[in-house]
């Protein structure tokens, strides 16, 4: 390999310095690129297409649990960040205002959509007059623009893709209901599709999603040990109904106010996913949401190229009709070992080298990203490939649960997370007697905030970790993106 091409493959390693690493691998993966104006990036085709196959994931689980699309505008006029106070003193300092147009200045300034609970508070007026009307349960596909001041691509960034779901309900117990059924749709999608664990749980007071009642998040843990935030649902309970005058006629000929519900993920699943399975040599995405989850690469002298691709061809052809996303890299101007290492580093989970002996024995080489490699007979290809993608999907999870739990820890004060955030990074659980000075006295001495109160925990904590008097909830804490 050539000076330049092994500068080229180069990547920092996670060692040295994690967040280099990252940079080197979104780059060489060829998943974005940055844009002229500060905090936004470009997606290119690979870093797309995960995005369409964790939204093709998604959405089907959306419309089998009652939920249908629509689209909301952009633009969302300042008065009504008004109406929710604590909505609009939470989102302020990252809008972004549009105050002319036309070359003419606004009569109103239009805030650009940071999230669409206001927008979409005020069509629900209007949509929903009698009981018949509920649940209205709607999901939304679409850009958001927060003027982020710290920018990471695809973990934060200052537009960025996501979903939006916004429900209306006749009663509290329904709309709780339907923000727990949500957060157990993101925890199935991100545990079973990404094969990234996720600790799930009820957010604190203070870190809360501005406006709702409740805020429920799933967690979790990179390989670097910070916490990314990976999804969120929120009950708002009447908040926003009150702001807009969300009324219902009930089944007694009262007027009500609806009881609303909001959920969402974005695009920094990717970073996620990125930052969860990575290694020094690149990208590793698990095979459901990788673009190319089978690269196909004929090897051995031109003599028998004609026949190596021939068979190559008639492989390509029976897993692609099989519904295997797969590419053949029949390029004869690059090495064997140049493709193995660049589909390793873009993080294809699996590798078929197709060769003269392998003709004249029948079989076929597979080789994982995971590390794996061995020979198949041909007439089980099929067979094996899903079967094999099935095995790395589970061992990738299994690899993330592992290292999540080997850096999980437990402390009892405030001087032992201090001292164990001075040599370790992970999740850490520790007593908290719901004080909001308690929890700002930690994010204070350690930079560490609360990721959530769990659902399930092994050990209650029976002493908040700063101020010693009983524990209300065992809290998880960790520094985060």
């Amino acid at each position: 390999m050539s000076k330049e091409a092994k500068e080229k493959s180069f990547i920092t390693p996670q060692s040295e310095d994690f967040s280099a690493w990252y940079i080197d691998v979104i780059r060489k993966a060829d998943l974005m690129d940055y844009a002229p104006v500060r905090g936004c990036m470009v997606f290119k085709p690979d870093g797309y297409e995960i995005w369409e196959l964790c939204q093709r994931e998604l959405d089907r689980r959306f419309k089998e649990t009652g939920h249908r699309n629509a689209y909301f505008p952009l633009f969302i006029p300042e008065s009504f960040f008004q109406k929710e106070k604590e909505h609009v003193e939470g989102f302020n300092p990252e809008l972004p205002w549009v105050t002319e147009a036309g070359g003419e200045k606004l009569e109103e300034r239009l805030a650009i959509r940071p999230t669409s609970e206001t927008m979409i508070g005020h069509m629900y007026a209007k949509w929903i007059n009698s009981y018949r009307d509920l649940p209205l349960l709607i999901n939304q596909w679409a850009n958001v623009v927060r003027w982020e001041k710290r920018t990471l691509p695809f973990l934060r960034t200052s537009e960025f893709l996501w979903q939006e779901g916004h429900t209306a309900h006749e009663t509290e117990a329904e709309a709780r209901e339907e923000t727990m059924r949500m957060l157990e749709i993101y925890r199935d999608f991100v545990e079973n599709v990404l094969a990234i664990p996720v600790i799930v749980g009820q957010k604190t007071p203070s870190e809360k999603f501005a406006g709702a009642v409740d805020t429920y998040s799933i967690e979790a843990m990179m390989k670097d040990g910070k916490a990314v935030q990976a999804g969120t649902s929120h009950y708002l309970g009447t908040n926003f109904a009150e702001a807009f005058e969300i009324k219902y006629l009930d089944r007694e000929n009262k007027h009500q106010y609806v009881h609303t519900t909001s959920w969402g993920v974005s695009t920094r699943l990717i970073g996620a996913l990125i930052m969860v399975h990575g290694d020094d040599k690149g990208l590793a995405l698990p095979p459901k949401v990788a673009p190319t989850q089978v690269i196909m690469i004929p090897i051995g002298p031109q003599k028998t190229r004609e026949q190596v691709l021939a068979k190559t061809d008639e492989y390509y052809e029976l897993l692609k009709q099989a519904g295997i996303r797969v590419r053949v890299d029949d390029r004869p101007d690059l090495s064997p070992g140049w493709k193995f290492n660049e589909y390793e580093m873009r993080g294809v989970p699996l590798r078929i080298e197709l060769g003269p002996r392998d003709l004249e024995n029948g079989q076929v080489v597979l080789a994982t990203r995971l590390g794996e490699k061995r020979t198949v007979k041909q007439e089980d290809l099929l067979v094996e490939v899903q079967r094999t993608l099935e095995e790395i999907q589970q061992e990738m999870f299994n690899r993330a649960l592992a290292f999540m739990k080997e850096h999980t820890y437990s402390v009892d004060t405030l001087d032992e997370l201090k001292e164990l955030f001075t040599e370790k990074r992970g999740f850490v659980y520790a007593g908290w007697c719901g004080s909001e000075a308690c929890e700002h006295q930690v994010k204070l001495e350690t930079k560490a905030t609360s990721r959530n109160i769990p659902f399930i925990v092994d050990e209650h904590k029976s002493k908040c970790l700063v101020c010693e008097e009983q524990a209300k909830h065992t809290v998880v804490f960790a520094r985060a993106y």
